[in-house]
């Protein structure tokens, strides 16, 4: 990941409506409690910190700037570094391995799923967000009215994030490829499926939250509109 981040931007976009209703719709595949779970890429360790309330939470980060922002009301285990911190944990150690937004900035992403395969427990799965090309395609073409960045990607060029810069983006069969041998594709969910298309404006009404949720977890599973979603969530499960 870039280490010119938009530290402020970046704590913008999660504070505001459609950055709430983004882990709503995350958390709610993946709740649980009582287990052991990692955080890798953990950011300001909102979904750590949320996870910590019923959990055994360690979160791993390398970018000390986000650290100094972080979510921290309930306790958790915070480590600063990368995959070096994560050879040091024990075989089959979590329940529940988190992971998103990260591998589109890292280059070893096989290595990567290598040791989450190690570390997680045989029953335990992988939670990835990941963006997906087709939503970002009909976001830059839609939302933003920027046509010819629109065709770019259509051309296979990389999006530009605001806050953090180049998208490596991967398709999910690549992210099959990065796991074979130790995992294999369990669940998809489409994420930002309708609300990045609404104008700002209307995102800041009070019942906007609850509407937008009740409606994107309806189609998360329906591949017509999992298909354009801004993001995918992507459950991995050992490799049977």
């Amino acid at each position: 990941m870039s280490k010119n981040i938009n530290v402020q931007g970046y704590l913008n976009t999660v504070n505001a409506p459609w950055g709430k209703l983004f882990y709503k719709l995350v958390w709610h595949n993946i709740d649980c409690k009582g287990k052991k779970i990692l955080d890798f890429g953990s950011g300001f360790g909102i979904t750590a910190d949320y996870f910590a309330k019923s959990n055994d939470v360690t979160a791993i980060e390398p970018n000390e700037e986000l650290l100094k922002h972080k979510f921290c009301k309930n306790k958790y285990r915070q480590i600063v570094g990368g995959i070096e911190k994560l050879r040091e944990v024990q075989n089959q150690s979590y329940d529940m391995i988190i992971c998103h937004n990260v591998l589109e900035y890292l280059d070893n992403r096989r290595e990567l799923l290598c040791e989450f395969s190690r570390v997680l427990k045989p029953d335990g799965f992988v939670s990835i967000v990941k963006h997906n090309k087709a939503g970002k395609i009909m976001h830059k073409a839609v939302f933003e009215y920027k046509i010819n960045e629109a065709l770019e990607l259509i051309n296979n060029g990389n999006a530009i994030s605001e806050n953090f810069g180049i998208i490596n983006e991967y398709d999910n069969w690549e992210l099959e490829k990065y796991c074979e041998g130790y995992f294999e594709i369990d669940k998809i969910y489409g994420v930002r499926m309708f609300f990045a298309l609404q104008r700002n404006e209307l995102k800041m009404e009070s019942d906007w939250i609850t509407n937008m949720y009740n409606l994107e977890c309806a189609a998360e599973e329906i591949p017509e509109f999992r298909n354009i979603a801004y993001f995918h969530h992507v459950i991995l499960k050992h490799k049977r």
